[in-house]
C-alpha cells in the first residue's frame, strides 16, 4: 500500500474526532428521546464537518498527488481524482 503525505492530516484527524463526537451525540439524543427538532441540527453539524474534511483531503490530493503526476506525465492519479470527486459530490 502506498503511503501518502497529507499536509492537513492533523486537521482531518481532528475533524474525524468531531464527527465521531457528533455521531455519538445523535445516538445519545435518540436513546434519551430528545425532541425531534434537535436531531437534524446535530446531523447537519456532522455533515458540515464531513464535507470540510473531504474538501481538505481533495485539496491535499490536488496539491500534491496531481502535481507530482503532472511532473511524471502520469494520468492515473487524475482519473482517480475524477472518480473520487464523483463519489464525494453524490
Amino acid at each position: 500500500m502506498n503511503e501518502h503525505n497529507h499536509p492537513h492530516s492533523k486537521q482531518i484527524i481532528n475533524r474525524m474526532s468531531k464527527i465521531i463526537g457528533h455521531a455519538e451525540a445523535v445516538k445519545r439524543m435518540l436513546e434519551e428521546g430528545k425532541e425531534c427538532s434537535e436531531i437534524p441540527i446535530q446531523i447537519a453539524a456532522v455533515r458540515a464537518v464531513f464535507n470540510n474534511a473531504g474538501k481538505l483531503i481533495l485539496q491535499d490530493y490536488i496539491n500534491h498527488c496531481i502535481l507530482e503526476a503532472i511532473e511524471n506525465n502520469d494520468n492515473e492519479p487524475l482519473e482517480k481524482l475524477n472518480a473520487a470527486i464523483d463519489k464525494f459530490i453524490k
